[in-house]
């Protein structure tokens, strides 16, 4: 992919641009809880976004993508916001630099990735962390990795409208080889846990379907757990986000909030403690209880989060079936992939049982991807 680039980086400009990278991520544990200021679990992982940079001295960003084999101009500016989807995560990102007192001059680039798109690994999250990373590192402005990662989440929030927590951005800037982070989403206090899992494999298996705009369902639920938490702090005013929120404070206010803002709250509530309860069994070596949690979460997000679908349904009921020790939907849901704590010796059964049966179901055949923990956003 590196030579890919810089041929191209050369064809265009004439000259060699520097490389960066940032990764995709995967989340072990503690979805939908990054907005609402409670645990998240993710690690990098071995697929990201490379590219070639090189300032150009005019206030014009000249970005070639080789993935979508287009070519888009732009100036730095408010109003040169580009049509094209894809050059708006690199836009946002000089905007939101600027924003914050980094000098933005116009560059070249070209870049690619390799994180599988609608998989729920966040090749978003690693275009816009791999761009604040070089810009960074480029002008010389010194701005902190979490900044970088804010930058990140204010690009979607500000240019694309998604209105997402820090998580992705932050284990694309943050990643780091053999290890998990445990992220506090509230206090943005975090710890590197040792990811490494002898006798058993981590494999995503790619359902290829995504069953409606996830982002307009994506804030509706947001919106839920934010009306369910406002109500709970009327009883209890230290409660700012679900995650700060007890079970039976929850119980509290049911007649108050509606059915459906109900159990999207209970579901936060308890993912929140089971991102810990994954945590302390780590720590214990137990990976029983890991994956015990993450069919926990899987029925959460089936049932009470409603975020889930056949296929993705499908697919945790087989991995319970082949004995494997955990599996979930992984990601913002309505598709994208499960993801599967698989010991070595079921897991060739498993993949090939599970991609014969989904595709005599659903009539075509789901993507499989080992995944390695990696490092995050870095010049190369």
């Amino acid at each position: 992919m590196k030579t890919m680039i810089q041929e191209k980086f050369k064809t265009l400009f004439g000259e060699e641009g520097m490389l960066y990278a940032s990764a995709g991520r995967i989340n072990l544990i503690g979805e939908h809880t990054d907005y609402n200021g409670g645990y998240v679990f993710p690690g990098a992982i071995d697929c990201g976004i490379i590219a070639a940079i090189k300032p150009n001295g005019e206030q014009k960003v000249k970005v070639f993508s080789l993935d979508y084999d287009e070519y888009v101009e732009f100036g730095l500016n408010e109003e040169d916001k580009p049509e094209q989807q894809w050059a708006r995560y690199i836009f946002g990102v000089c905007r939101e630099t600027a924003k914050r007192g980094g000098k933005v001059e116009g560059f070249n680039a070209v870049f690619a990735g390799d994180v599988p798109l609608g998989a729920g690994l966040s090749s978003s999250a690693a275009l816009e962390s791999c761009f604040a990373f070089a810009l960074n590192d480029i002008f010389q402005n010194g701005i902190d990795k979490f900044e970088l990662a804010k930058i990140g989440q204010s690009t979607e929030h500000n240019y694309t409208g998604v209105m997402c927590g820090i998580m992705d951005q932050f284990a694309s800037v943050f990643g780091k080889k053999g290890a998990l982070i445990r992220l506090n989403c509230k206090t943005l206090e975090y710890k590197y846990f040792p990811f490494d899992p002898k006798g058993y494999k981590l494999v995503l298996i790619d359902s290829c379907v995504k069953h409606e705009l996830a982002s307009s369902a994506y804030n509706k639920r947001r919106a839920s757990c934010e009306k369910a938490a406002a109500e709970i702090k009327k009883n209890h005013p230290e409660v700012d986000f679900l995650s700060d929120a007890k079970r039976v404070w929850l119980d509290e206010v049911r007649d108050k909030i509606s059915e459906e803002d109900f159990l999207r709250a209970e579901y936060v509530i308890g993912e929140v403690q089971r991102v810990l309860d994954v945590c302390d069994a780590l720590e214990r070596g137990d990976y029983e209880t890991v994956g015990e949690m993450m069919y926990q979460t899987h029925f959460g997000l089936s049932r009470l989060y409603e975020v889930s679908c056949e296929e993705l349904d499908f697919l945790n009921k087989l991995a319970r079936k082949h004995d494997v020790t955990g599996s979930r939907v992984m990601g913002g849901g309505f598709g994208g992939c499960t993801i599967n704590l698989v010991k070595d010796e079921l897991c060739e059964a498993f993949i090939k049982d599970a991609t014969e049966q989904f595709t005599a179901r659903f009539g075509h055949a789901p993507k499989v991807y080992n995944v390695v923990i990696s490092d995050g956003a870095r010049r190369l």
